[in-house]
């Protein structure tokens, strides 16, 4: 073993290919399919995590390929020191002729000796160490009391066995929410990584609203912790925390439901629903908001006039594709095709569900050559899907997104709704002027 830098299940398919929709819901087109999937696993959302936290450090324990990938995605240069790495199985590790816990035990002695800033350090389970029966959980508990004092040792799952792209976040949060201590205190506890610039604007907003206090998981530091209680309003940042969400009501808080924060319509409502948690009266909100979406209009029109009446098709890839679908259409006019996304949680996206058009076709889970065909067959201008798939499409001539960017990107908020409005209408553009040429 070497290091090298570096929520819900699926429902089951019960529909053969052909069939009518599984479901209907508030007019909407519900389907499920189970078959080959092409998404990342949840190794990725290291890339996101580990910036996050700097205190923070994230050991894959898996293979070569784990180590490509989280490199690859982070695009950071092993001589930067970046705050991740990969423990490496080998050969003998996989073939059970060493013992893959001594040899964890010491590369995690040489990292904290290396790297003395670290205060958490994560197990993250891959493939491989969930193939070979490899329990990290029990790994974490033996370095949590060999090193007390000095780190604290936690695990979860990244496997693409059990999650995909975004599922990583949530798994690292449900590992963090225990050592959360209990509190009744009135406070909004924002849920989901953001960047530091739009998390800061959001705190300020709220402030500006009158929202007595302002906490967000994962905190910017990993020992800073927020507490937890009766008196916590759970605003959900990002729309892959299905665990976290259920865990955190479970301990006492309760979910404000909203739209999520994804051009102004949805940036509006979300802060708008945050404030009457609290009581706050639609005065006070609408006079720190009106500036605000005024702005964000203003911002969306030139790109509004690429994208209206353009056809989208979403492939299943980040969790985000609801929301997504929802601002595409009722503010950038554009019309869906398909919105596919690797699970439905119901409760999670009620709030974005009631605002796409009728008729929407949805497909939870994927069978990839299926809905590749559907692909084909509608033709839509613009295709927002994996990298894995992405170069394959454009040889094929569809014009496309990767879903992937919109994860690493700051897009939440009616400041920012412009610049991800860009994101979608730079590929068409690209797209017409290599027709042109």
């Amino acid at each position: 073993m070497v290091v090298t830098p570096t929520s819900s299940p699926l429902s089951a398919a019960t529909a053969q290919p052909g069939q009518a929709p599984l479901a209907s819901s508030q007019g909407l087109e519900l389907r499920r399919e189970n078959g080959q999937r092409e998404v990342f696993c949840g190794l990725t959302s290291i890339v996101w995590l580990h910036r996050r936290m700097p205190d923070a450090f994230f050991l894959v324990v898996g293979s070569r390929t784990c180590a490509h990938l989280v490199q690859s995605a982070a695009g950071v240069m092993i001589f930067a020191e970046p705050r991740f790495g990969t423990a490496i199985l080998g050969e003998r590790d996989l073939a059970g002729l060493a013992d893959a816990n001594d040899e964890l035990d010491r590369l995690v002695a040489d990292l904290l000796q290396r790297r003395p800033e670290i205060r958490t350090l994560f197990l993250v389970g891959s493939c491989p160490s969930e193939v070979i029966k490899l329990d990290l959980a029990k790994a974490a508990e033996r370095l949590t009391h060999s090193h007390r004092g000095r780190v604290r040792v936690l695990n979860y799952s990244g496997s693409g066995i059990e999650t995909t792209f975004t599922q990583g976040e949530d798994n690292a949060l449900l590992a963090l929410l225990p050592l959360m201590p209990a509190s009744d205190e009135e406070q909004l506890l924002i849920v989901g990584t953001l960047a530091d610039a739009v998390e800061d604007r959001f705190m300020a907003l709220f402030g500006r609203m009158g929202v007595p206090l302002v906490r967000s998981l994962p905190p910017r530091r990993s020992t800073d912790l927020p507490p937890v209680g009766k008196g916590t309003r759970v605003l959900l940042a990002q729309p892959f925390l299905s665990g976290t969400a259920r865990a955190l009501v479970h301990r006492g808080a309760s979910l404000v439901e909203a739209p999520y924060p994804f051009g102004v319509e949805g940036s509006r409502d979300w802060m708008a629903a945050a404030a009457a948690a609290f009581g706050i009266g639609a005065e006070p909100v609408a006079a720190v908001l009106d500036p605000l979406v005024e702005r964000g209009r203003r911002a969306l029109a030139p790109h509004r006039d690429k994208l209206a009446g353009k056809r989208l098709f979403l492939l299943p890839d980040s969790q985000m594709e609801i929301p997504l679908a929802r601002f595409l259409s009722r503010e950038c006019g554009m019309e869906l095709v398909e919105v596919g996304v690797p699970y439905l949680d119901r409760q999670l996206m009620a709030a974005d569900l009631a605002l796409l058009p009728a008729g929407t076709r949805i497909c939870e889970g994927q069978d990839v050559e299926l809905q590749l065909e559907r692909v084909r067959a509608e033709r839509p201008d613009l295709v927002v899907c994996g990298l894995g798939l992405a170069n394959p499409l454009e040889a094929e001539g569809f014009a496309t997104k990767w879903s992937i960017e919109l994860v690493f990107s700051p897009i939440h908020g009616c400041d920012q709704a412009g610049d991800l409005a860009e994101l979608f209408a730079r590929p068409l553009s690209r797209r017409a002027l290599l027709s042109f040429a």
